[in-house]
């Protein structure tokens, strides 16, 4: 089940319902948020809810035991890691490894291609680092085991953010649940208007623009230097829609009475490659550095391990994001860039203001751009042939420029930047500081938008990880 789903909208109408009854009361609440969560996720295949219980039954159990027998906290901390990143290579990464392995081996190609026929759980990449920080908080001492199933699955399974994101840590949500939330008229609006916003992102920018981004990688026209025209809608359209169901899922969460962590912070106007990964998909970026870089050893022992240990934490965050060549070679691109700015500043955070942060951020823009490349490509080929055109002197025809998609993202792209733009001079013109009537008006103007200038439908583009 998507947001965009009607089916999403008739669930939504009965928690709406349901959650008033329901949240002052300790059991119920965590059951009622946990079975509406189960529906919502078998609602694309019921048996994938057979593997979230299985992983998560383990991780419950795993964590009492930590807790129970002390003596046992690292088998159960290495029980619970192998089975979630196994449960993740198996459905993820077995296709993907099979067929490299058969670069260096004979592996004939119909004796591996059932590799192929599994398929991926939605959404499973989110809930199982989900599911891993529990288990490693609980390790750590940094919350204490649940002792109520209910609250587990309420916690690992919370509907809004479940397949794809944000990512939250039990430290954060665990207390938060424990609360009936604060349900009031003002995060209800609040909620409202953010999941608006959310819903204008994905359903008018970013599927109007999918198209356009789709025909140019699937026809590989000779764009030239066009195609940095190309890398930069997609760039809107990855941002737009992966923000968009941030924004969805933040919304629902206030609305309920919650709050999650922000995953998106104005990306494209950072002036290093370290701002961006600051600003782009945090609680992503922030779990990485928390329970992979910085148990390597972060910047502490040394430059050439700081290097190994950047370069790993960026291979498997690729890597993270799909079992393809491209993937690795965008977290190694993105390893580079920010190897490159650690040696050029001495591992100090710059400081760029004026005309200076101007041309720092077109740059550090420009080298997403081209990583966005490397992302998007179907195959590494492609990346590169794209790449040395992007930089060539040609200028290809784009006659695809003058579709009406195009033009009515660009309008809602342009809206958005004189909006933030404003924002960011005048503390005031920020959008929760207007009167509530003007808001108001907003959420309608944008809710009708979603309705009549909505383009064609599709899957969020985060939905495949």
């Amino acid at each position: 089940m998507s947001f965009t789903d009607g089916s999403f909208f008739v669930l939504l109408v009965a928690f709406m319902v349901l959650w008033p009854c329901v949240r002052t009361r300790a059991q119920p609440r965590w059951i009622a948020l946990t079975l509406i969560s189960f529906v919502f996720y078998g609602w694309w295949d019921w048996r994938f809810l057979f593997l979230l219980l299985g992983t998560g039954w383990i991780d419950y159990i795993a964590a009492r035991v930590m807790v129970a027998k002390p003596g046992l906290r690292r088998h159960m901390l290495w029980l619970s890691v192998v089975t979630n990143i196994g449960a993740l290579a198996g459905f993820k990464y077995l296709g993907f490894g099979i067929d490299t392995l058969a670069v260096f081996f004979e592996i004939p190609s119909q004796t591996r291609s059932w590799a192929h026929d599994i398929i991926l759980p939605v959404g499973i990449s989110f809930y199982t680092f989900q599911s891993l920080s529990y288990t490693i908080d609980v390790y750590r001492g940094h919350i204490p085991a649940l002792r109520n199933g209910w609250h587990f699955f309420a916690y690992l399974s919370m509907f809004p953010q479940l397949v794809a994101g944000p990512i939250v840590r039990a430290t954060d949500l665990i207390p938060q649940l424990a609360t009936p939330g604060h349900f009031n008229a003002d995060n209800r609006f609040w909620g409202l208007r953010v999941a608006a916003w959310g819903y204008l992102k994905k359903v008018v920018v970013a599927d109007n623009i999918a198209p356009i981004v789709n025909d140019a990688f699937a026809t590989n026209p000779e764009l030239g230097v066009g195609w940095w025209v190309v890398a930069t809608l997609f760039a809107v359209q990855i941002y737009c829609d992966f923000s968009g169901y941030s924004d969805i899922a933040c919304g629902l969460a206030r609305w309920m009475g919650y709050q999650f962590p922000q995953n998106f912070r104005q990306p494209y106007a950072s002036a290093g490659p370290r701002e961006f990964w600051s600003r782009w998909h945090i609680t992503l970026s922030t779990w990485f550095r928390d329970y992979v870089y910085i148990p390597l050893g972060g910047s502490r022992r040394g430059a050439g391990r700081t290097v190994v240990n950047q370069a790993f934490t960026m291979i498997v965050s690729g890597l993270w994001h799909g079992a393809d060549w491209t993937f690795v070679a965008w977290g190694a691109f993105h390893a580079a860039l920010l190897i490159l700015e650690r040696w050029l500043t001495g591992g100090k955070t710059p400081e760029y203001r004026g005309g200076v942060r101007v041309i720092a951020v077109a740059i550090t823009f420009a080298a997403v751009l081209v990583g966005w490349v490397l992302f998007r490509a179907d195959s590494i080929g492609q990346a590169w042939r794209i790449i040395i055109q992007m930089f060539s002197v040609r200028c290809g025809g784009m006659p695809w420029l003058s579709l009406p998609s195009l033009w009515v993202a660009s309008a809602v792209i342009g809206l958005g930047m004189m909006h933030h733009a404003v924002a960011s001079r005048r503390r005031g013109a920020h959008l929760s500081a207007w009167p509530v009537g003007l808001q108001s008006v907003l959420v309608v103007i944008a809710l009708t938008a979603c309705v009549f200038l909505r383009g064609p439908g599709s899957d969020f583009i985060y939905f495949q990880f």
